[in-house]
């Protein structure tokens, strides 16, 4: 009996994927619910199982887009699973090599190895690639190819203009190596970043300025009563952006908790498709790869993305003095059709508020 691997259900809007990586071949036998091929799609890879038991015959390429239903492969069940290899039995030779010296000395004389014959043919070499050709085309990645057709469409649609601010980090530096230890033992090993506190300055600043947690739909403009907060992740694959759902009710543990954990199945491949849909406002850390000054590009149909920056020991003035301290430089890339300028400055303005005195996240001032 023929079992048909069949293209699972993506997830909501999403038809088509590719077949990225068969990690089994035709006529290898394979067991039920052993993960055999990888689907990508827009957003994330898939593990599709074997659903029976038998040798896998010949499907789907690598590289092939397929749509949701379409057949991948096929299992022939009638198959049966290849024995054990058995362990093999000592040859004469063997067991005359196995034998006593004095044994040795009776065994019939071996016939001495023929020399072989050296080739003298000279090797080809490795062709040297001319100038010309010092190139390699790989084809996109469907991820890559989304990311890349969502933000020029955003770029194309929004009024994207970008506006700067910087921030002092010495009172959040301060708390945290004040109660880094404590909190990660609180908190089973949970560790205390930056993320945390940039992610509630965010709500609470959004609260203020809701325009920038809103999206235009057609003639309406749609506001949210909850922030979905996306969180940017690079990966190898690309670009990709899970959401904190309702992040105004989270706790600091619960954001640092989430986020790790985000970024390390991002990594990997193993996001699901829900915590990467329905972000209102985004994050983007371009610090942690020593980005100083950048402008991100909206992720649309949201109205609003927040570009966090590499912590610089920078000479200010403080009360008539100049200090050293570490300071952030942040950006806010905006939809200037629905959001104003004003309304854009004194939202980076709240944030730095509250970023520069983190007491204000706990009194809600």
């Amino acid at each position: 009996m023929t079992v048909e691997i069949q293209v699972p259900v993506l997830g909501e809007s999403l038809n088509t994927a590719t077949v990225a990586r068969w990690l089994k071949k035709p006529g290898d036998y394979v067991q039920a619910g052993e993960i055999i091929v990888e689907l990508e799609t827009d957003k994330v890879t898939l593990d599709v199982p074997a659903p029976a038991s038998g040798q896998l015959q010949k499907g789907r390429s690598e590289g092939e887009d397929v749509e949701v239903g379409h057949v991948l492969a096929t299992i022939d069940e009638t198959a049966t699973a290849p024995a054990p290899p058995k362990k093999a039995e000592k040859t004469v030779a063997d067991k005359a090599e196995a034998a006593p010296p004095a044994q040795k000395a009776h065994s019939a004389p071996q016939k001495a190895p023929e020399r072989p014959v050296e080739d003298k043919t000279p090797s080809a070499p490795v062709p040297p690639v001319p100038p010309s050709e010092g190139e390699r085309r790989v084809p996109m990645s469907r991820l890559r190819k989304t990311v890349a057709r969502n933000l020029k469409e955003a770029q194309n649609t929004a009024a994207l203009l970008t506006t700067f601010n910087e921030v002092d980090m010495t009172a959040v530096r301060e708390l945290r190596a004040l109660y880094r230890d404590k909190f990660a033992e609180k908190h089973e090993g949970t560790r205390l970043g930056f993320m945390s506190f940039f992610a509630k300055a965010v709500t609470g600043a959004l609260k203020d300025y809701p325009a920038l947690n809103a999206r235009i739909d057609g003639d309406e403009v749609v506001y949210r009563d909850h922030v979905n907060l996306g969180i940017a992740v690079g990966t190898e694959r690309g670009l990709v952006v899970p959401v904190l759902r309702q992040a105004e009710t989270m706790s600091f543990a619960s954001i640092e908790r989430q986020v790790a954990d985000y970024g390390k199945r991002a990594r990997s491949g193993n996001l699901a498709l829900e915590e990467l849909s329905g972000g209102s406002f985004t994050i983007t850390n371009g610090g942690i790869f020593g980005s100083l000054l950048s402008t991100p590009i909206v992720n649309g149909p949201q109205s609003g993305v927040l570009g966090m920056h590499a912590i610089q020991e920078r000479p200010v003035a403080r009360h008539g003095e100049v200090v050293i301290r570490p300071m952030m430089y942040v950006a806010l890339t905006y939809d200037h059709r629905l959001v104003d300028g004003r309304e854009a400055v004194s939202f980076l303005v709240r944030l730095k508020e509250l970023i520069e005195d983190p007491r204000r996240l706990l009194l809600d001032l």
